[in-house]
Parts: C-alpha cells; sequence; structure tokens
C-alpha cells in the first residue's frame, strides 16, 4: 500500500465519523430524541481520530514532511471534514507521492522516531497490533476520564 492510498482511507474514515458524530449530536441537542448517536459517533469518532493522528506521523516521518505539514495534519483533524482537503492539498504538492521513504527500500532511518516508523513499515503486521493495542490503550483511558467539561 502506498503511502497516498494509506493516508487517504484515514483522512476519508475522519471525515465519514466527524458526520456520524454531527449526526448524533443533532439527534441528541437539535431533536432532542436519542443520545445512541453520540455514544456510538463519538466513540468511533474518537478511535478513528487516534489512528489518523498515527497515519499523520507514520506518512509525515517516512515522507520527510516539515513541520508546518505536520501541524496542518494534526489540526485538520479537529476541524470537521478537514481531513480530506487536507489529504487533498498534500497529493497535489507531492507529499504523498511515490513509496515509503522508510520502507523496506527506502533511505536509511536516522534518529529514534525515523527507527521507529522503519520499523513499523518493514513489519507492518506486528505494528498494525502493537498500534492497535496503543490506540486502544489511550481510548480506554480517555473514555474513563470522560468527555471534556464532564
Amino acid at each position: 500500500m502506498t503511502p497516498k492510498r494509506f493516508f487517504n482511507f484515514f483522512a476519508v474514515a475522519e471525515a465519514i465519523t466527524w458526520a456520524m458524530l454531527i449526526i448524533g449530536m443533532i439527534l441528541k441537542y437539535g431533536t432532542k430524541t436519542t443520545e445512541v448517536g453520540v455514544r456510538i459517533g463519538g466513540s468511533v469518532h474518537g478511535f478513528v481520530f487516534l489512528c489518523f493522528v498515527l497515519a499523520v506521523i507514520l506518512v509525515g516521518v517516512s515522507q520527510r514532511w516539515g513541520w508546518g505539514r505536520f501541524v496542518m495534519g494534526l489540526v485538520s483533524a479537529i476541524v470537521p471534514f478537514a481531513t480530506v482537503p487536507f489529504e487533498i492539498v498534500s497529493a497535489r504538492a507531492g507529499a504523498l507521492s511515490g513509496g515509503w521513504g522508510l520502507g523496506a527500500d527506502g533511505r536509511a532511518p536516522r534518529g529514534p522516531i525515523e527507527k521507529l516508523v522503519a520499523w513499523a513499515l518493514r513489519s507492518p503486521w506486528l505494528a498494525l497490533g502493537v498500534g492497535l493495542v496503543i490506540v486502544i490503550i489511550v481510548f480506554v483511558v480517555l473514555l474513563t476520564v470522560g468527555p471534556p467539561g464532564s
């Protein structure tokens, strides 16, 4: 899977989960019919948000994004539906082009972050398992703490 396809998947998933959450909020606060949409949409959105953040880090480090693109990638997850325009702009700028910069046929990693990303790209199934466990742990901790303002 190319960096472009990988990043596109998570950018679109993040936008879809924003829609789920907003629909849930309309049902809860607008029509006052149910809060199930917020519970389900919020949970799915939170999980995909964390996955998107990992995707920004993985792709950004591998493709050598500058700090500005990193920050904009992370901010795009906070603004509803902004991940898709961010992905389109990044693709047009060539930030998602080619193969994985730190993949098996890529450059040698320098520094601990690049070494971690290179390991993840060269051992994708193991990295997927470890990444999923990390996302689940963070997700459970955040669920335990509760929503902002509660």
